[in-house]
């Protein structure tokens, strides 16, 4: 089979499109023929190698364990292993190909690629390969992050960041649950962050939305560009602050740990800020996530939209864009 291949970490010019072997599923694996996947900013992390602790995280230390890039894929069932039971040859299947959660390649930027039987789910009818393709691995870190039973109806929320992989969905399913949606994006992107559904759009270009005046029930701050503190004076007593957090593709955070020292910050602090502390309980299984994304994008209430869909050989050029910041919408592999 064709499949984008990686010999180690960096530049983008080291992907190349190569003749593989097509994997075997193991028993618990579905073999799906891909149609496609999307390009998001944690498979440039792992085709650059940064931030450095990745690669002690599972990546691998000189190169990539998996040397096939991406995760989230949709495409067609051609064979299942020994103990799968939920899927059929010839379904119409997405989701992710990795297990967990975690920062290494997942094999999806093929012609064919094995995944667990727990990160997929059926296709909806209603939607395209690439739709389905853009929603796994954002969708899965939204329903992860998210409050359990956050938000409510009536309830304020805040996203900032509402036009990306992440932010978008987090607008749509907070609309999906009647909640009131302020988006903040860049100028060129509020029309898209409006046609997501947001009530109300910022402009983080001409306003800071921390000096508004405005208080919200639930803020989900995807690039993390201001300090929680900022954000604190802007939440009701009750309400609740959620960092995803960006790095920028490597220009915000450190080298060698990224992000990961204001998340520890955030983490010692939730022992005494209600707006940081989790209850109820913890985070949904990948099958639990998958089955209900799946659930929304049937119902209509997710409708990624796609920017541009590159094809397989022009995977280098795809991160470029993605990188570049001016796409509107997800960028996709079709393969």
């Amino acid at each position: 089979m064709r499949a984008v291949v990686q010999d180690g970490y960096g530049s983008l010019d080291r992907l190349r499109l190569m003749e593989v072997a097509r994997p075997e599923p193991g028993e618990d694996e579905v073999l799906v023929r891909v149609r496609a996947s999307s390009v998001h900013p944690d498979v440039w992390h792992v085709v650059s190698g940064r931030p450095f602790v990745l690669r002690l995280l599972g990546s691998g230390l000189r190169r990539p364990g998996c040397p096939i890039p991406g995760t989230d894929l949709a495409g067609v069932v051609a064979a299942t292993g020994r103990a799968v039971t939920r899927f059929r040859v010839g379904d119409d299947v997405f989701g992710e190909s990795l297990r967990g959660f975690s920062w290494r390649n997942g094999g999806a930027w093929a012609e064919y690629a094995a995944a667990p039987e727990e990160g997929l789910a059926i296709k909806p009818a209603n939607v395209t390969f690439e739709q389905a393709a853009a929603v796994p691995t954002a969708g899965y870190i939204v329903l992860v992050n998210l409050p359990a039973g956050w938000p409510l109806p009536g309830q304020r929320v805040l996203v900032n960041g509402a036009a990306g992989g992440v932010g978008a969905i987090v607008v749509q399913l907070a609309k999906a649950h009647d909640a009131h949606v302020t988006g903040v994006d860049h100028t060129r992107k509020l029309d898209l962050v409006c046609t997501l559904g947001a009530d109300d759009v910022v402009d983080y270009t001409s306003t800071d939305v921390t000096q508004s005046g405005r208080r919200y029930d639930l803020i989900v701050d995807i690039p993390g560009d201001r300090p929680f503190a900022a954000y604190r004076r802007i939440l009701t007593p009750e309400g609740k602050y959620v960092l995803i957090g960006h790095d920028h593709y490597g220009q915000a955070g450190r080298r060698w740990v990224g992000s990961l020292p204001r998340f520890a910050r955030l983490g010692v602090l939730a022992m005494f800020s209600r707006h940081l502390r989790r209850s109820g309980p913890g985070r949904p299984s990948k099958s639990a996530a998958m089955e209900t994304l799946r659930t929304h994008l049937e119902a209509g209430q997710l409708a990624p939209v796609v920017d541009r869909a590159f094809p397989l050989h022009e995977a280098g050029e795809a991160i470029r864009y993605l990188v570049g910041g001016q796409s509107l919408g997800r960028v996709m592999l079709t393969v």
